[in-house]
């Protein structure tokens, strides 16, 4: 019998990490999906259905998930829901939200918090903006990490490299694909003291991004204003980056009373 494969698209765990592959893996396809059987989980993420029944089970017992006796559906349970909760209290999103509300209603446009999850950006908190025109991306939501303002922020002010092979994926004519062009990119966010995503994600979304460091000035996340092209024009652009770079300020100061 072929082995499975250690998470979605077939990517093979490091030696010892199988285990903790594959449980994460199935909580993650909670992160699009309300309610799940073990077999339902089992062909999304290409696991044996015995396979699937096993670590579901494993997760049930823990509070990780829970389970509808009358469907039989799993769902994320109250130990997710507890250590999501902490992990954003511990991050400073209750002492960081008046700054990120005071950043969405000087602008009228929508902001996001992230922070890395390997190659892609995992959104913590979002504000929409308040035009009915508008780019939204909910708590959870992940952008791979080459195509976003937060990502290259991230990127840049961490010096860090991206595990993913060339090129990149693609998603518009703006996608940068390959190691040259993103470091290039990541030079310029460096030397202006923020990112800029112009339509590499999402067809006429721009974005515009800065880095929030913590108390001993490592940057954990960013934070980014996103709209759409017709509001973000270059005329704009020098507000908003103004906007974003105070905010991230504040934000970095705050956030050192928790360091």
């Amino acid at each position: 019998m072929p082995a499975e494969p250690g998470g979605p698209g077939g990517r093979r765990p490091k030696p010892g990490t199988q285990t903790v592959d594959r449980a994460v893996a199935v909580l993650r396809t909670f992160e699009d999906a309300g309610r799940q059987t073990p077999t339902e989980i089992a062909h999304r993420l290409g696991l044996s259905v015995s396979t699937a029944h096993r670590i579901v089970h494993a997760l049930h017992a823990t509070g990780m998930l829970g389970r509808d006796p009358q469907t039989e559906r799993y769902f994320l349970g109250p130990t997710a829901a507890i250590l999501g909760r902490l992990a954003l209290e511990r991050m400073g999103s209750t002492l960081l939200q008046p700054e990120l509300t005071a950043l969405r209603d000087g602008t009228g446009e929508a902001v996001s918090l992230g922070v890395r999850a390997g190659d892609e950006v995992a959104v913590l908190l979002h504000l929409p903006s308040t035009h009915p025109l508008r780019y939204d991306q909910p708590p959870g939501d992940r952008n791979p990490i080459h195509t976003c303002a937060m990502g290259k922020a991230l990127l840049a002010f961490e010096d860090d490299q991206v595990a993913m092979r060339e090129p990149y994926r693609r998603f518009t004519p703006s996608t940068l694909t390959t190691r040259t062009e993103l470091a290039a990119e990541l030079a310029r966010t460096r030397e202006r003291g923020y990112s800029v995503n112009d339509e590499e994600r999402l067809a006429g979304v721009r974005a515009v991004a800065a880095p929030v460091r913590d108390g001993a000035g490592r940057t954990f996340a960013a934070v980014a204003l996103q709209g759409p092209s017709v509001r973000f024009g270059d005329d704009r652009m020098p507000e908003l980056t103004e906007a974003v770079l105070k905010a991230a300020t504040r934000l970095t100061a705050l956030h050192r009373h928790l360091s």
